[in-house]
């Protein structure tokens, strides 16, 4: 019969003590000056010999689940599915499980959820909120659950959030096509209260107005919430009554998505028609022909940092700091521009 691997196993092949491995495999190494060189030492060991915790032992001992809740937007969108595979790699790295959720952009949703992951006792959680998620969030907060939110935030609450210097992107978009010699810009995006999409607007009006060429009516607002068909019927729409638009840019993928359907369907060809540019990747846009410029987040380091500070709040208790972090977008160009 296969041995079962314990700790003890662990300490006698890294030379340290059991107390050592323990404090290391619950994420307390750091917490209890264990030098670097030691927890690498023995989390590298406790890998090549399989060893995983017994997660009911562990919770029924420490009230701990070694467990994060997930809570996005939308887990089948690229972007914030390529975000989820970071996010569980980093938290696998210490020894946590993830549980993904998909609100849809509804506020009734989100509440379920997050009482669903109460229930379920997780260590902390990731969010992305939806419009009208504050309360929710306060009442997180009132219950001192470490949480960091991702991609979106609340201006004016305190609590630590990774998000994309969307302003910058935006702005960086929009003078790029003004470099180009585009004048007429249009920008698609959605009617939201959400900081993140406004903020993306705020960035483009800024441009436009600092060469004098911001035109108020060659920006498209949609519902959230409504079907890609319309979506689709919209954009269309839009471009057929401002036929004098020579480039776009895109609030997020899924609507340039939609804008390629519209494009397509009134026969304008990318980039002899108009110049496109998207927020966020996918993979078809790389595929796509031409290939779609679009202005990229950092994922890989959104995803790192943010399960970082969720897990310094997981160690730290109430003495964690409040970190509020802003990226840089990368413009990744391409043939649509």
């Amino acid at each position: 019969m296969k041995k079962n691997i314990t700790i003890k196993d662990i300490a006698k092949a890294a030379n340290v003590s059991v107390t050592t491995v323990s404090f290391v495999l619950n994420n307390k190494g750091e917490k209890m000056g264990i030098s670097k060189e030691v927890i690498k030492k023995v989390l590298k060991i406790s890998e090549e010999m399989k060893f995983k915790l017994n997660m009911i032992a562990s919770s029924l001992r420490t009230g701990k689940t070694r467990s994060i809740g997930l809570i996005v937007e939308d887990i089948s969108n690229h972007f914030f599915s390529d975000l989820a595979k970071v996010i569980e790699r980093e938290a696998i790295d210490s020894n946590y499980r993830v549980f993904y959720c998909s609100t849809g952009g509804s506020d009734e949703r989100a509440v379920e959820l997050v009482d669903s992951l109460l229930q379920a006792n997780v260590d902390g959680f990731i969010i992305t909120p939806t419009e009208k998620m504050k309360g929710t969030i306060d009442r997180l907060l009132e219950l001192q659950c470490p949480v960091v939110l991702v991609d979106r935030y609340f201006e004016g609450q305190e609590v630590s959030h990774v998000v994309l210097d969307n302003f910058e992107g935006a702005e960086k978009a929009t003078q790029f096509l003004l470099e180009k010699g585009f004048k007429k810009i249009a920008f698609v995006t959605n009617y939201s209260q959400l900081i993140q999409m406004d903020l993306r607007k705020q960035g483009y009006v800024h441009a436009l107005k600092e060469v004098g060429l911001y035109d108020e009516s060659r920006i498209l607002d949609m519902d959230y919430q409504i079907t890609e068909d319309k979506r689709i019927e919209r954009i269309s729409e839009f471009l057929s009554a401002n036929t004098d638009i020579d480039a776009i840019l895109f609030g997020a993928n899924y609507l340039l998505l939609a804008g390629l359907q519209s494009l397509r369907r009134l026969g304008l060809k990318i980039p002899v028609d108009k110049a496109v540019i998207s927020f966020d990747d996918h993979d078809s846009f790389r595929l796509n022909s031409p290939s779609i410029t679009v202005l990229a987040q950092p994922i890989e380091e959104m995803g790192k940092k943010t399960v970082k500070l969720l897990m310094q709040q997981m160690t730290d208790g109430s003495d964690y700091k409040i970190i509020k972090e802003k990226k840089k977008g990368n413009l990744t160009i391409r043939e649509s521009v």
